[in-house]
């Protein structure tokens, strides 16, 4: 009885969670640094407007969030109607396939990267046109030439989840030029407020110029609240209102919107947390260097790193060491794997750990 294209979804694996383990091994003293939250946590703005609202949860939440989106639009210099708000950028991504693929539609994304661009394909009977990763990032010359009449859109994860690497803004230029109009290019950006390079894309200037380009943000990394679930899309208004003739009523509860729109006036929140990954990041960079572990270097809040033997078993015995790292293997490189850039005592255990692993 279940649709034949289905069968081709795969289910997402997410990282185990700290109970689990606890309660798998036996241990009391876990750190996770497989899922790239932001391990200083929510501002305490944000903590304290979700408390609030956490007192009028019988009421049904703003369907429009409407003060989020004049919260958005003054940060951004929009219109609210230049936004669509998520249960995490991940429905925004939904809606764009519900709203826009019919079967048989192509769509380009690379690989590895965000496993959900797939998914969505397959949902709705979609053709998945991935196009590998050259030297661990988007090969955007390749992903141009793989554009046909066929093409419905195409992903850029950028900076790329899993690698952590970015395309530049000559490189996105290129891919643009001359782009047909009949071709929707979503900027996945989740990771956009941790880039440091010079030369990362201005993506919403394709926007202002009223091209087919919605740009994906979200409040769970640097803002984290991943619990509280909640991202957003930035389009054209036509893109928008065809998102929303797709969206489920009522689909961001009352208390993520709360946070949301209080985390946007914590600038303060957001430089601790950056000031934190680059320092995390110069010390991991440092430390594999020292055990000549090839890694990819990140303008996100992750590493993705070559183990040089099966990932799965570094997994597991990290996992014995009270330390939660996500695996290569699932991205299609068995080797490599993905740690999340905590705070100075949760990189030194990751690292003190990962020694005892290389020693065995």
């Amino acid at each position: 009885m279940i649709r034949p294209n289905i069968t081709r979804l795969k289910p997402y694996r997410p990282g185990k969670p700290i109970d689990e383990v606890k309660r798998e091994l036996g241990l009391t003293d876990v750190v996770k640094m497989a899922s790239n939250e932001n391990v200083l946590g929510p501002s305490p703005k944000a903590i304290a407007a979700m408390q609030r609202a956490a007192a009028e949860v019988w009421l049904y939440p703003d369907a429009e969030c409407f003060d989020l989106k004049q919260a958005l639009a003054k940060k951004f210099g929009y219109k609210p109607e230049n936004f669509a708000i998520g249960t995490g950028s991940d429905e925004i991504l939904h809606l764009i396939a519900l709203a826009y693929f019919n079967a048989g539609d192509e769509v380009v994304f690379a690989t590895p990267s965000f496993v959900v661009y797939e998914s969505q394909v397959h949902l709705m009977d979609g053709v998945p046109r991935a196009v590998p990763l050259q030297h661990l990032k988007h090969d955007l010359a390749a992903m141009r030439a793989a554009v046909n009449a066929k093409t419905k859109a195409v992903f850029i994860c950028n900076p790329n989840n899993p690698t952590g690497t970015y395309n530049t803004q000559a490189e996105v230029d290129a891919f643009m030029d001359g782009l047909p109009d009949h071709v929707l290019v979503v900027f996945d950006e989740a990771y956009y407020e941790y880039v440091e390079a010079a030369d990362y894309p201005r993506s919403l200037r394709y926007i202002e110029e009223g091209r087919n380009v919605i740009v994906l943000r979200t409040f769970s990394k640097i803002y984290a609240l991943a619990g509280a679930r909640i991202g957003y899309g930035i389009a054209q208004e036509e893109i928008i209102a065809q998102l929303n003739r797709v969206r489920e009523p009522f689909n961001v509860n009352s208390i993520a919107q709360a946070g949301a729109i209080a985390s946007l006036d914590d600038d303060e929140q957001v430089e601790r947390t950056r000031r934190m990954n680059r320092e995390g990041k110069r010390y991991l960079y440092a430390e594999l260097d020292k055990l000549g572990l090839p890694y990819a270097p990140t303008e996100a809040n992750f590493i993705f790193v070559d183990t040089q033997r099966d990932a799965q078993e570094v997994f597991h015995a990290l996992l014995r060491q009270g330390v939660i790292v996500r695996t290569g293997d699932i991205f299609g490189l068995p080797t490599f794997i993905r740690v999340t850039i905590g705070t100075r005592e949760m990189n030194e255990r990751f690292i003190a750990a990962l020694k005892k692993v290389l020693q065995t």
